[in-house]
């Protein structure tokens, strides 16, 4: 090798100061594509209670996709994830929840026997876990009936699938469908549990 070639060589290799930018340009562009993801698609939440067994458990961990709603409309039987807004001696509290959509707007729904009706048929309804023993079927269920109720247009009507164990639409009434963050669709913890909704 000649020495104006290897001089040639030493020209080309990079230095130590532009790797280290090269990479934090690579860090803040990485960082800025989750963050956007994070805000605009997708979402990982966290299940703190029981209102959702046997569908999901206590330290669950699920994705949400937010954009599912803008590309289509909420379907009965969804599992969203929404804002719960609430007023207390005048602050505004906002909570996450999570539940499964049991009616839309426009329909009727009613709670009769432990039944769930909507639009006067009965909802078939496999995600539900057992029900507890007893002697008769009000105290199996332990669900309150519930009087029909037509759910305004552009509102939700949800439950927990812990039907007894669940504060939701029979306690707070429908829900506006702009709270909707987004459609739950995967556990993704623990990684035993891992499965679609």
């Amino acid at each position: 090798m000649h020495e104006d070639e290897l001089l040639d060589l030493e020209e080309e290799s990079p230095s130590a100061s532009k790797i280290f930018r090269d990479w934090i340009f690579v860090i803040v562009i990485a960082l800025g594509a989750a963050m956007l993801v994070r805000v605009f698609v997708l979402q990982q939440f966290y299940i703190s209670g029981p209102s959702m067994e046997t569908s999901l458990f206590q330290d669950d961990r699920v994705l949400v996709n937010k954009l599912s709603y803008r590309l289509h409309d909420i379907n009965h039987g969804d599992v969203i994830v929404f804002d719960r807004v609430t007023t207390s001696g005048g602050v505004v509290e906002h909570d996450d929840l999570i539940k499964r959509v049991i009616a839309v707007g426009g329909d009727s729904i009613q709670i009769k026997k432990c039944e769930v009706w909507v639009n006067g048929v009965v909802v078939e309804e496999p995600y539900l876990g057992a029900t507890v023993e007893g002697e008769d079927l009000n105290s199996r269920c332990r669900v309150v009936d519930m009087p029909s109720l037509t759910v305004p247009d552009d509102q939700l009507f949800v439950m927990g699938d812990n039907r007894a164990e669940s504060f939701d639409s029979r306690s707070f009434g429908p829900i506006p469908k702009k709270l909707v963050i987004g459609r739950a669709f995967a556990v993704v913890w623990p990684l035993g549990s891992l499965r679609w909704l």
